[in-house]
């Protein structure tokens, strides 16, 4: 298994894991599933592209659950309807709510979801625990940890 990221692991844990670093040009040109997991910001916005669409196999699937803007929306959805690459999965939109009109909503092969990719059964009582603990912080005039905040 590939997977990119800006602070590589140890060989050791890259063994442990059973995974190996890949550039994003290697991971696109060679991963069967890409699975987009970053945040939003210089580097990131409009990462995936047409230009790095046509690098993936025609039978690869881009799932983005990381934030709207790292796809190029207008470039995956002509990508998909062309063939380009075989499917795709997005949770997260470059606006939110999503206009009726994206074209990603009228493509069979690809499947939407509205920014719910992180609820999971294991996942959902810990985050409204949190969530709620930092409504009491702000509720009492404290601050909500600095992890906690969203920086544009």
């Amino acid at each position: 298994m590939l997977y990119q990221t800006p602070r590589r692991l140890s060989a050791g844990d890259e063994a442990a894991l059973g995974v190996t670093y890949a550039t994003v040009p290697e991971l696109l040109a060679q991963a069967d599933v890409v699975s987009l997991h970053c945040p939003l910001n210089d580097k990131t916005r409009g990462m995936i592209d047409a230009a790095a669409l046509a690098t993936m196999k025609p039978t690869a699937v881009l799932i983005n659950v990381a934030r709207g803007g790292v796809v190029v929306e207008a470039d995956l959805a002509e990508a998909l309807k062309a063939g380009v690459i075989h499917g795709a999965a997005t949770d997260v939109f470059a606006e939110e709510p999503v206009p009726a009109d994206n074209p990603l909503l009228h493509l069979p092969n690809c499947i939407v979801t509205p920014h719910i990719a992180a609820a999971s059964i294991d996942t959902f009582e810990p985050t409204m625990r949190h969530m709620f603990g930092n409504f009491e912080l702000v509720a009492r005039g404290e601050r909500v940890p600095d992890r906690d905040l969203v920086l544009a």
